[in-house]
């Protein structure tokens, strides 16, 4: 089979399957997480209120985009959307605070579950945001995260799709994600701004190795149109707001047209990726460089700015 018939069957199954997946959320009701009633425990304290008064919070959540993972350093580091952002929001108020709880390597699974990264006094990434939301209950102005990537990243190896880890991984994104975002939501209340993002495709790199990538390159951005398309239902589904980081990269336009240097005219995505992420590079890794940490960013910001001006004229 050719991969150019391989495309309408793809989109098919993962449309199939994400769509049994809600159904099958839809059924079960949203979950709620563990009562607790303990205070967070960081790791690294916040920094305390640059001013007289209590501060106010800003809780990241997620993956190795949430805590900045930059494969040059091979580490976590400050350069993440979720700091740049933070620099940002803190302009406007002094007195906010960071707590940055992003875990590389996490899919919803771990999110919920825990067996990555530890939380003094909480088993997982999830329980530790949802003890500090209710600690500190009324003083949490925004809540970001990203998940769902991880669920499906093992899946895309070696220029090929495995169409049934992909199935499945999408399939668990459709109901964990509902459930992480409902947590949060419940222990959070009303006062925080929460948003959520969809993802932009690193795949599309391969775009690059000849016309046999073009095609897995298309095939990729139908699978990100599927998991995005689970991941924004599951955020909506617990009030947060979905930051279209997807669109911010252009990962569907295959229609416009960029110089890359060194390379030529390309696809206006498969330029994005290459400008925005480390996977042209020597280190053919799926991260965000700074620039592209700054782009994400900058949608976050947008999306709160628009849910303030709505809120003013309420």
């Amino acid at each position: 089979m050719t991969a150019r018939s391989r495309l309408p069957r793809l989109a098919r199954t993962l449309g199939a399957v994400t769509g049994a997946a809600l159904l099958a959320f839809s059924l079960a009701g949203p979950a709620t997480a563990a009562t607790h009633t303990t205070t967070l425990g960081l790791t690294t304290q916040p920094a305390a209120a640059d001013h007289h008064g209590a501060p106010d919070y800003y809780v990241s959540l997620g993956d190795s985009l949430a805590a900045g993972y930059q494969p040059n350093v091979g580490h976590n580091t400050d350069v993440s959307y979720t700091d740049q952002l933070y620099a940002q929001l803190k302009q406007h108020d002094p007195n906010l605070v960071h707590v940055k709880l992003g875990c590389s390597g996490e899919t919803t699974e771990t999110m919920i579950d825990g067996g990555i990264c530890s939380y003094p006094g909480a088993k997982s990434q999830l329980d530790a945001a949802v003890q500090f939301l209710r600690a500190h209950r009324g003083h949490v102005r925004y809540v970001t995260l990203d998940i769902g990537a991880n669920d499906v990243d093992g899946c895309l190896a070696g220029g090929s799709i495995d169409l049934a880890c992909a199935a499945k991984g999408i399939a668990t994104v459709a109901v964990q994600v509902p459930e992480i975002t409902a947590a949060l939501h419940a222990a959070g209340g009303g006062r925080p701004q929460y948003a959520g993002m969809n993802y932009y495709d690193p795949f599309l790199a391969v775009w690059l190795t000849g016309p046999s990538g073009q095609q897995a390159a298309r095939l990729s951005a139908t699978l990100g149109v599927a998991l995005n398309g689970a991941i924004e239902v599951g955020l909506k589904l617990g009030g947060f707001h979905v930051a279209d980081v997807a669109t911010a990269f252009s990962t569907l336009d295959f229609t416009d047209q960029a110089t890359l240097p060194g390379v030529g005219q390309v696809p206006l995505n498969v330029a994005r990726i290459c400008e925005w992420t480390w996977e042209c590079t020597p280190y053919h890794d799926i991260h965000a460089t700074p620039t592209g940490h700054a782009v994400i960013a900058g949608v976050f910001r947008d999306v709160f700015r628009d849910v303030f001006r709505q809120d003013q004229h309420h």
